[in-house]
């Protein structure tokens, strides 16, 4: 079985990728009887010559190979008929933007595996790059609170080496006695949290924080009990909420009327209450000052988030009495950092992480026959039609929807 690593063709370009050279080599040490091969690319983290030294065939066309790995969309014309994929699609929530992807894919007879579902049998995603998503925008969160204070100016983390040199960065600066929520438990709240706790912010509890004035910097971290509760009253259960968060209604602005910085790195399903509403963000007792939506669900949860942003021009203001984008820093505004690809701002470790958690998870189904059902849970479409389990894709894909 031949295996064959993707250029990225989005626009802009992401130079992250499923393999590093060294997670390659380890691929093949440990299944011998594969073959793996390198699509040349010219935007990649790692350049071609990095493959070649590690003794692997760097190609223009790699359309022998059995099994496509990419990071993000492959555009539908450089698609390969009957072929297995695996890249984030990008349409399980029936995204608009990528229904011709998915109407291609099944047109093409592609075996599509969306990296975002690839899961163990309890439902748990094995794969993804959620830990530099709160990495990054953890660091970028600092970053606009810096600047909107004009307390200090870090570099943005896309011209940094890796997580060493963003600890390096952070380490410099010097925090006034803000309170920092962060939201989820989560790898992203994870990640987030692994740059709070290194720079030496304490972390306190929910009744400390709402009732206690620090001389230092402090954050708490919320999860669904903390930031919603039951309509009717009666006790929380996260495996309620997961199923049905209908019958709940948000519990933050408790912690908004505290907090300066927010850091949000929840996950927000379909009929989940929002964290704040605009008209929330309209009281005067709303003291948040600088959000971080690493969640980035546009006119979601976060009502600030308008849109997301981007690497190159990363933060914006939310006029709260208007409801408008206004300048970062202008007077009274909420400076909001809500880029969508973060991980992009550290393609090698991000590469490289991930490229251990597919070794580790989703490569030995394709040798021991599946027996864990980690290709069966993750493959959207075979021969030409949607899965059982992505059926309800169907009027999607059909313009239905």
């Amino acid at each position: 079985m031949t295996f064959a690593l993707l250029k990225e063709g989005k626009t802009p370009p992401d130079h992250r990728a499923v393999l590093s050279p060294t997670s390659m080599t380890d691929a093949q040490e440990r299944y011998p009887k594969a073959r793996f091969i390198v699509e040349s690319s010219s935007v990649r983290v790692f350049p071609d010559v990095a493959y070649e030294k590690a003794e692997f065939e760097v190609l223009r066309d790699v359309s022998a190979a059995d099994v496509m790995l990419g990071v993000k969309e492959v555009r539908i014309e450089d698609l390969i008929p009957n072929k297995k994929y695996f890249f984030f699609s990008h349409t399980i929530k029936k995204q608009p933007y990528n229904r011709a992807l998915l109407k291609a894919v099944l047109d093409k007879n592609i075996e599509l595996y969306d990296h975002e579902v690839i899961t163990n049998k309890r439902g748990l995603r094995l794969i993804g790059f959620g830990r530099y998503a709160g990495l990054v925008g953890a660091y970028n969160g600092f970053r606009a609170y810096g600047l909107k204070h004009k307390l200090y100016d870090l570099p943005p983390a896309s011209i940094l080496t890796d997580i060493d040199a963003l600890h390096g960065q952070l380490a410099k600066i010097e925090l006034p006695a803000l309170k920092i929520v962060l939201t989820g438990t989560g790898k992203v709240a994870t990640g987030a949290a692994e740059i709070l706790n290194t720079m030496g912010i304490k972390k306190v509890s929910v009744t400390e924080y709402l009732t206690k004035t620090f001389k230092q910097a402090v954050y708490v971290q919320l999860g669904i009990k903390d930031y919603t509760r039951k309509k009717d009253g009666s006790a929380a259960s996260n495996a309620e909420f997961f199923k049905d968060p209908s019958g709940y209604e948000s519990n933050f602005m408790r912690f908004a009327e505290v907090t300066q910085l927010f850091i949000a790195g929840h996950f927000y399903g379909d009929g989940a209450p929002y964290l704040f509403t605009r008209e929330d963000a309209k009281a005067e007792n709303f003291k948040i000052e600088v959000i971080a939506d690493i969640s980035c669900d546009v006119d979601g949860p976060v009502a600030s988030t308008l849109r997301a942003s981007t690497i190159a021009d990363p933060f914006y203001g939310y006029d709260a009495k208007t409801e408008t984008e206004v300048a970062m820093d202008a007077e009274g505004a909420i400076t909001v950092m809500a880029v969508d690809n973060l991980p992009c701002e550290l393609p090698k470790d991000a590469s490289e992480g991930f490229g251990e958690m597919f070794i580790e998870h989703v490569l030995p189904a394709f040798f021991d026959k599946d027996k864990d059902g980690i290709l069966q849970r993750a493959r959207m479409t075979q021969n030409g039609k949607l899965t059982k389990r992505f059926s309800y894709l169907q009027d999607y894909v059909d313009g239905k929807e």
